[in-house]
């Protein structure tokens, strides 16, 4: 990168760009909640290994302060106890609901906690979904993540 012309501020490395041919509105998602066959590469990465889509998301959303590896990790670890206890323990919804709420905030949608806890917990690979398909209509490359 060049060294800016005396008298002008360096340009500023975008870290998050405007996807060029659609900006959703702030206030309002962008996809419903059931529209996961909208993009078929999320809908079935999330429904083979929802931990690789909630990792991405988790880390677009922290802007980075929390790795997808990480939070991918943690979130596969609370599935499989989910599994190993018969599904009595279902716990991986308490963790991914958070990172709802943070959406919402960024974007300006309409928060309510206990919303957000009933969708994760009715309809968590929905949800994991359509926050994904949130993130890349507004313009992040989830494959690359930050």
């Amino acid at each position: 990168m060049q060294p800016a012309a005396a008298g002008f501020p360096a340009p500023e490395k975008q870290l998050f760009p405007p996807n060029s041919h659609y900006q959703p509105p702030l206030g309002q998602w962008s996809t419903g909640l059931c529209a996961c066959f909208d993009d078929l590469p999320i809908c079935l990465t999330t429904y083979i290994c929802p931990c690789i889509t909630f990792g991405r998301n988790a880390e677009i959303i922290d802007k980075g302060a929390s790795s997808c590896c990480g939070s991918g990790v943690l979130y596969g670890l609370l599935c499989c106890l989910t599994a190993v206890t018969g599904g009595i323990c279902y716990c991986n919804w308490l963790y991914s609901c958070t990172y709802r709420s943070k959406i919402k905030q960024q974007y300006g949608i309409p928060a309510g906690c206990c919303e957000d806890c009933c969708v994760h917990f009715c309809c968590e690979f929905c949800a994991v979904c359509q926050e994904s398909r949130e993130l890349q209509n507004r313009g992040y490359n989830l494959s690359v993540g930050i």
